[in-house]
């Protein structure tokens, strides 16, 4: 037995952030991060302290806390410490505007903002006006009009708080589609050391085993994927590897010299990972990994498939949103079934509707609808809320189908769907082509108008940096050959320096459409 089978098979108590902490407390909580290492006793401190001292500037039960932080432990401290008081958490973009952290704060009609002083300059000029108009702003580090938290919390205790209850969090979009929309999970109530033990299920669900960490933590934290999965993985005792912003390079170094065993991240990793060098990928040992969940945007299957021959059968795929997890793909299904996303977890009821809400069968392609015990609603917009829905169940905005075995197969997001002379056209299949090309970085597939068809297929390429742009278009074009039907063929090319994406992966194809002739700015 080695020592982290060991340390797990001598744990008796329940598992969950708060008992760990409790009856652990010497146990790395993080294990690196740009803030140093903390263990769990000292992570549970500098939370409690935190509810000391929100409380005493009047926060009370079911506040909203907005938290403005890079990757690091704040994110970590503020979230459990809402975890604890019953407030809700709400965790905002570090790249948004002054003006777009307003926007959210006043939505979420926030009662408290804590700015980490690498984004203090969301509180200058007008904006900073505004945010202060808007609720309590309070700043860790130098951070120009704003309460001074650092000092505030010094004349607090660290003594857990009384009156404690589960608190829950209010998501906010990554702001792809136009104006973020809020996704309220409810507070639990109850004792907050009871539902962090239900929610290490959540890391236990995807391999997550207890105490055999650590758990790498390389996407924003402001993320709602990337802090579900390093709070479940603080949850059943993984330590955390924080990066500060994703390097492959530097990933592959931190999981040798750490001997990480679980991670998250996106498909946009995966494929700078497979560009580095090939002595680079040789150089470092990444035998130590056991569970790396993928999920946002889609991957394509070769992409996994290289992933999968690079770090062996480690990758697990799931598909949901802040919303509510719909499915699980373990790796041995996947390479049963390339593509899937898995089928439904225990709970959770997927189906297939056509444009008219009618359900569809097996390998028919339309929209997915699933239904999970909690249920969701969009924070003050009930409006949206009924449009998510069919009946009891709601769509996130994705096509695809179920085979005949249950699993599922993501085709694209609906409103990114192109249709061309009447024919529906996945962006994501061509995408996936294209990335395929060595010459391509990275890669984003649009509609454009087109009098006769209707709309055609624009590739907006981010060709990498020693390939020359002569000739690229045609060396593109030759590769779909025989690759993609020839209606699927992009029509035109742009290529740029560099593509608008969220760290968690996603491309902001919006701003892609804004300011063309006929393009909208619809929703992506």
């Amino acid at each position: 037995m080695d020592g982290r089978s060991e340390a797990a098979g001598m744990w008796e108590q329940p598992l969950g952030f708060w008992n760990i902490a409790e009856h652990r407390p010497e146990a790395a909580a993080v294990v690196a991060s740009p803030d140093g290492a903390y263990s769990y006793g000292e992570i549970a401190a500098q939370a409690h302290r935190l509810v000391h001292t929100l409380r005493a500037h009047g926060l009370g039960p079911g506040a909203i806390v907005g938290i403005l932080a890079p990757n690091g432990v704040l994110p970590v401290v503020a979230a459990l410490a809402c975890h604890e008081a019953g407030w809700y958490s709400t965790l905002v973009n570090g790249y948004l505007t002054g003006a777009e952290v307003a926007a959210i704060v006043e939505h979420a009609q926030a009662d408290a903002l804590i700015v980490h002083e690498q984004h203090a300059d969301v509180l200058s000029g007008a904006q900073g006006a505004r945010l202060a108009g808007l609720t309590a702003v309070f700043g860790v580090g130098d951070v120009p009009d704003a309460a001074p938290l650092d000092e505030l919390r010094a004349a607090h205790p660290t003594t857990v708080p009384g009156e404690r209850s589960a608190g829950g969090s209010i998501a906010y979009s990554s702001g792809t589609t136009g104006q973020p929309k809020g996704i309220v999970r409810e507070a639990a109530g109850g004792d907050p050391g009871d539902d962090l033990q239900r929610a290490s299920v959540f890391g236990r669900a995807f391999g997550f085993l207890p105490f055999e960490g650590p758990h790498l933590v390389s996407t924003a934290m402001y993320h709602g994927g990337c802090h579900a999965y390093c709070m479940g993985a603080l949850n059943v005792g993984h330590g955390l590897v924080v990066m500060s912003r994703f390097d492959a390079a530097e990933a592959l170094a931190l999981i040798e010299h750490h001997g990480v065993r679980s991670a998250y991240m996106v498909a946009t990793q995966f494929h700078r990972l497979l560009q580095l060098p090939a002595d680079v990928r040789a150089r470092h040992d990444v035998s130590s990994l056991t569970s790396v969940v993928h999920s946002a945007a889609p991957c394509s299957v070769s992409i996994k498939q290289q992933m999968m021959d690079w770090w062996g059968p480690v990758l697990w795929d799931t598909y949901g949103g802040m919303e509510g997890a719909a499915t699980i793909a373990k790796p041995h299904r996947w390479l049963e079934k390339p593509g899937t996303v898995g089928r439904a977890i225990r709970g959770v009821q997927l189906a297939i509707f056509d444009d008219d809400g009618n359900a569809l069968g097996p390998d028919e392609t339309g929209h997915i609808y699933y239904r999970t015990v909690a249920g969701f609603s969009y924070h003050r917009d009930q409006g949206l809320t009924r449009q998510a829905h069919q009946g009891d169940m709601f769509t996130i905005g994705d096509i695809g189908y179920l085979d005949a075995d249950g699993y599922l197969f993501i085709q694209d997001r609906a409103k990114d769907m192109i249709i061309s002379g009447g024919v529906n056209i996945y962006p994501a299949e061509v995408e996936a082509v294209l990335l395929e090309h060595p010459a391509v970085d990275d890669v984003a597939v649009i509609g454009e108008p087109d009098d006769d068809w209707g709309e055609r297929v624009l590739a907006v390429v981010q060709p990498s940096e020693a390939v020359p742009r002569l000739g690229l278009e045609a060396a593109l074009a030759g590769h779909c050959e025989g690759r993609l039907a020839a209606f699927k063929h992009p029509r035109r090319y742009e290529f740029r320096d560099a593509l608008p994406r969220t760290d968690a992966g996603k491309m902001y194809k919006r701003r892609l459409r804004d300011g063309r002739p006929g393009g909208s700015g619809a929703e992506a």
